[in-house]
C-alpha cells in the first residue's frame, strides 16, 4: 500500500527502502485472488535478444525506479495542475502481480506461461501493464487477449520487428509483430517511429502487404501526436507496445538497440496522451530496458518508469475509464 509521505503519520518510505513493487503497490502473486483494476506483470526474459542479453533485468529496474515516483494520493502534474492516479493509488486498485514464470531455453513454454497470466488478469477484469524483457514478449501478451473482442495494436519502435522466419527462428525480438499479425482478433497494426538503417526492404514490404501502417520518423513529424491517434477510429480498442528505443539514442544508454534520430520524451508522451484521449487502451507494455548497459543513475529505467506512470495516469483520467471504474 502506498503511504502519503506528506502526512505526519506512517512510514517515510524513501525510494531506497522496502520491497520494490511497482509504485509500491500491493503484491498479489495468486491471480485467482486478484482484485484490481490494473495488474502490473513482469516478463523478465531476453532470450529473444540475439545481440546482447540484459533486458531480463528490466522489470526489476523499472519497479525500483517507480519508487521514485510514489506519492500516496497520486502524482501531481505541474503542467495541467491536476492529480493523476489518485483514486487508483488511494483505493489500492493498482496491484503488482509479480513475474511470469520463465523457463530458460524453453521459449515456447515461457510464452505459454505469459499468455496464461494475461488471460487470468483479463478474466479478473483488470488491465495488464506489462514490463519487459525484450520485445519478443509482446506476442504472447497480445495472444492472451483472444476471446476479448477485436483490437488494434500501436507499436512504438525504431525497428520493424517484422523479420522473416529464417533458420527456424520465430521467437526473437525481431519477429514479434509478424507473429501478432495473423491473430484473428487483431484488426490493424500501426508501427510508429521506424527509422533504423537495419530495416530491410523485405520487412517493410511484408508489413505493408499485410495491411499494417508504417509511420517513419519523418512521417511522424509531419502528422504529429494527434495524427497518430487519428489513424484509428475514435474509441477503437488498442493495445500499445512501447520499445524504449523509439526514443532518441542519447536518452536511452541502457538499451542495446538504440538508434539516432528518435523521438524526444515530450513527443512520445504527447502521442501517448493523444492515444489515451481518443482511443480505448486495453493494455500496454514497455520493453527493452537493459540495466546492465545503463549509466549509474539508471536514467533509462527511470525514463521507462516515468513513461509507464504518465501513460497510465492519462488512461485512468478518461471518462470511459471512470465510467467503468466508478
Amino acid at each position: 500500500m502506498a503511504i502519503d509521505m506528506r502526512g505526519p503519520a506512517g512510514r517515510l518510505n524513501r525510494p531506497f527502502v522496502g520491497i520494490p513493487s511497482f509504485l509500491r503497490s500491493d503484491v498479489c502473486t495468486d491471480l485467482q485472488a486478484l482484485d484490481a483494476d490494473i495488474a502490473v506483470l513482469g516478463v523478465p526474459t531476453d532470450e529473444g535478444s540475439p545481440f546482447m542479453a540484459g533486458s531480463r533485468f528490466g522489470p526489476r529496474a523499472l519497479r525500483e525506479h517507480s519508487l521514485r515516483l510514489v506519492v500516496g494520493d497520486g502524482y501531481y502534474d505541474i503542467e495541467t495542475a491536476k492529480y493523476y492516479l489518485a483514486r487508483e493509488m488511494t483505493a489500492r486498485r493498482i496491484v503488482d502481480v509479480g513475474d511470469a514464470d520463465i523457463l530458460p531455453t524453453n521459449v515456447e513454454k515461457t510464452f505459454e506461461n505469459v499468455t496464461a497470466d494475461v488471460r487470468q488478469i483479463l478474466a479478473k477484469g483488470a488491465m495488464p501493464v506489462v514490463l519487459g524483457g525484450d520485445h519478443a514478449i509482446t506476442y504472447p501478451v497480445v495472444r492472451g487477449f483472444d476471446g476479448h473482442g477485436p483490437l488494434h495494436v500501436i507499436h512504438f519502435d525504431a525497428h520493424m520487428d517484422y523479420a522473416p522466419f529464417v533458420h527456424d527462428l520465430q521467437f526473437t525480438n525481431g519477429q514479434a509483430f509478424r507473429l501478432i499479425r495473423p491473430l484473428p482478433f487483431v484488426r490493424e497494426i500501426v508501427q510508429v517511429g521506424i527509422r533504423s538503417l537495419r530495416t530491410t526492404e523485405e520487412s517493410l514490404a511484408d508489413s505493408r502487404a499485410d495491411g499494417n501502417r508504417v509511420v517513419t520518423m519523418r512521417d511522424f513529424r509531419d502528422i504529429g501526436p494527434t495524427g497518430i491517434a487519428g489513424l484509428l477510429p475514435a474509441d477503437a480498442r488498442v493495445y500499445v507496445s512501447i520499445d524504449v528505443d523509439v526514443l532518441d539514442m542519447p536518452l536511452v544508454p541502457g538499451c542495446v538497440s538504440a538508434e539516432p534520430n528518435g523521438m524526444s520524451y515530450a513527443e512520445l508522451r504527447d502521442t501517448l496522451i493523444a492515444i489515451a484521449g481518443r482511443l480505448e487502451v486495453i493494455g500496454f507494455d514497455f520493453v527493452e530496458v537493459n540495466p546492465q548497459l545503463d549509466v549509474g543513475t539508471g536514467i533509462t529505467a527511470y525514463l521507462g518508469a516515468h513513461c509507464v506512470v504518465e501513460f497510465l495516469g492519462r488512461i485512468c483520467d478518461q471518462p470511459r475509464w471512470r465510467a467503468r471504474h466508478p
